[in-house]
Order: C-alpha cells, then structure tokens, then sequence
C-alpha cells in the first residue's frame, strides 16, 4: 500500500467550450428523446443517453418507457441496460407486462442486466461521506447530483457502498464475508485561488479510520456543472490508483 499524504492533478479544460458543450449534452439528449417528432430520433437518443454513464439519464429514459412508440420504448430499456444504473430497476420492473414482445423483451433483459451487475462481487468495500459544499455558492441540486455521480462511479469501479451509519461491527463482518479490503472517504468540493473548483477527497480505511491520505483534483474554466460532471471520474480514479483500491485483504 502507497501512502501518499497528497495527490495533485490538474485537469486542463481548454477550449472551455468543448466540456461546457459535453456538459450540456443529456439536457439535448433529453429534449431529443421527449420532443423529436421522428421515433428513430427519439429511439437514438435514448441510445446515445445509455452511453454516458451519467446518473442523470435514468429519470430520461424511464420517462421513455411510457413512450407511444414500440421502437422507443425498447430503444430506453436497452439504453437502462447499457447505462448499469441500480436505481432503473424499480420503474423497469414496472414495464415488466408491456404487451410488445420486442420491448418486453429489452426490458426482461435489462431487469437481468441490472440485477446481474448488482450482484457482481465488489472489489472493496467504501463508507462514503456526504458530499460537503466548502464553496458555500453552489446549487443544493447540483450537490446532490454530483453526490450520486461519485456514487455511481464507485460502484462502477468495483465498490460495494456500506450503508448510512453503519456499526462497526456489522462494517467487520461484511468485509470477513466479501473478503475485501475497507476504505471510508469524506468528499467536499472546495474553491480554488484561480477560480476554478477542486474535488478534495480524504481516504480512511474502514472501519478502523486510520488516515491514508487524501487526493485532490482541481479545474477551471468552465461552469460549476461543467468543471464537478469532469472532475468527478478523475478523483475516483485517481483515489483509487494512489490507494490501491482491491480485493486484497
């Protein structure tokens, strides 16, 4: 285990436009999937919306479900399935009787799809903090979402999450049964001298609560949702690769 008690990268967002248009692009996908005339742009969309990794689409392509056309409604059970978020499964489930045999079965695939991978065998095991707004400036919603997107992209790292105060005791015996290692992080978004946001990230193991270290990601340049939608993947991945995040005990 590398113990670092700092790990800088600085993310380069230039042009600033590039990731303010990738920003921006579920807010078109979504407007593509509820107000294209055409099915095959609407089905496309959710398509595409399956693609992005982004929590933010699963309320998009649930909505889609609902659509008038067959081809759509099973473009958004494909994009649920491709887009692996835990979360579709309820509203999935309930399109389970759908009377299109094509669309009920993209949608029997992606409840398998989902269930499969939430029973995959973790890599570790994460006790994850709330996300804490140092800024003091930034929307409640835009917290809470890129809360969930730290989340996700846990989980998508091979992360078990433990549940909300968790005793130790239980957080001991979860990790003799999975056979993994335990790490508790503490989130917050900070502000920056040159203007820009910072995804600070302090690392504990779990449920010990020793200090490994903390990794700090920094951005500037762009909008608030801009700069947390692209730093994100970059704190977890690189939290992991200086704690060595595995299943070795």
């Amino acid at each position: 285990m590398r113990l670092l008690p700092s790990a800088l990268i600085l993310l380069l967002l230039a042009p600033c436009a590039a990731l303010a248009q990738g920003d921006s692009r579920i807010a078109f996908l979504g407007r593509q999937l509820q107000q294209g005339k055409d099915p095959r742009t609407r089905s496309q969309a959710a398509l595409v919306l399956g693609a992005t990794e982004d929590p933010e689409a699963v309320a998009l392509l649930c909505g889609a479900l609902k659509d008038t056309s067959e081809l759509v409604r099973s473009a958004a059970a494909k994009g649920l399935a491709k887009l692996l978020e835990p979360s579709a499964l309820a509203c999935l489930q309930a399109h389970k009787a759908e009377a299109d045999a094509a669309v009920k079965s993209a949608v029997d695939e992606a409840v398998e799809a989902l269930k499969a991978y939430q029973s995959r065998r973790p890599g570790f095991y994460v006790s994850v903090d709330a996300l804490k707004d140092r800024t003091g400036k930034l929307p409640a919603e835009l917290v809470k979402a890129t809360e969930a997107r730290l989340r996700s992209r846990l989980v998508r790292r091979g992360a078990m999450l433990a549940p909300a105060k968790e005793s130790k005791a239980a957080a001991k015996g979860t990790l003799k049964k999975l056979g993994v290692s335990g790490y508790r992080i503490t989130p917050e978004i900070q502000a920056t001298e040159s203007g820009g946001l910072r995804v600070h990230i302090v690392c504990l193991t779990y449920p010990e609560l020793s200090l490994m270290g903390q990794v700090d990601v920094n951005a500037a340049g762009a909008q608030p949702g801009d700069l947390l939608k692209a730093l994100v993947p970059k704190a977890v991945e690189e939290a992991a690769e200086t704690f060595e995040w595995s299943s070795e005990t």
